[in-house]
């Protein structure tokens, strides 16, 4: 199957199983999504959510507004009801839940060439924009970029046992090094012109 009827096939299939409320906005739920995957057991599927979940928590996004867990009541043969387990997912939740999934799967292995061209044409889309920025822009653009990586590089320091004001200096120090060819930040003060402030 090529790229482009992989991507018209799960494009209609997993669009077809959303749902959406005012409240939650577009959301999937795992029982259908077990379906389309063709897990027959809830146990095996669940191990997957499990693994997309722990995935989910390490990449420090906020479980709860990806993995709502929500009961669901079924018709039994007999006439009565019985609750059952279900969760209401987001769309992250489904691309991490795909990418857990068993790859010997014919299924799981297409969902994963679907969400990896969804997610290529994404950054390509993005790419297109940013060209068409102005250079005011862009350097606002990069800038707030900047800004988000030194947070995750402060945290990643800290839990590394980077804790003082001066251990913190010494180690930002390294990395102007390492991105200046060995300058230090007052070298690259002095290179640039830069004032003190």
């Amino acid at each position: 199957m090529n790229t482009d009827n992989i991507v018209r096939q799960h494009y209609r299939s997993f669009e077809e199983l959303k749902h959406g409320t005012e409240n939650y906005g577009e959301f999937w739920y795992a029982r259908d999504l077990q379906l389309a995957l063709e897990y027959a057991s809830w146990d095996k599927f669940k191990r997957v959510i499990e693994k997309a979940i722990t995935a989910c928590e390490k990449s420090k996004q906020p479980i709860s507004n990806h993995f709502s867990q929500v009961g669901k009541m079924v018709a039994l043969g007999s006439g009565s009801q019985r609750k059952i387990e279900d969760y209401r997912l987001s769309r992250y939740a489904c691309y991490l839940i795909v990418q857990n999934g068993d790859p010997t799967k014919s299924v799981i292995a297409n969902g994963q060439t679907y969400f990896a061209i969804q997610t290529r044409r994404q950054e390509l889309a993005d790419d297109e924009h940013f060209k068409q920025l102005q250079e005011d822009e862009k350097r606002i653009f990069l800038r707030n970029e900047m800004r988000e990586h030194n947070k995750k590089l402060v945290e990643a320091a800290q839990q590394s046992g980077v804790q003082t004001n001066l251990d913190f200096a010494i180690f930002q120090n390294h990395g102007y090094k390492g991105l200046y060819g060995g300058l230090d930040a007052k070298a690259i003060h002095t290179h640039k012109g830069l004032k003190k402030d």
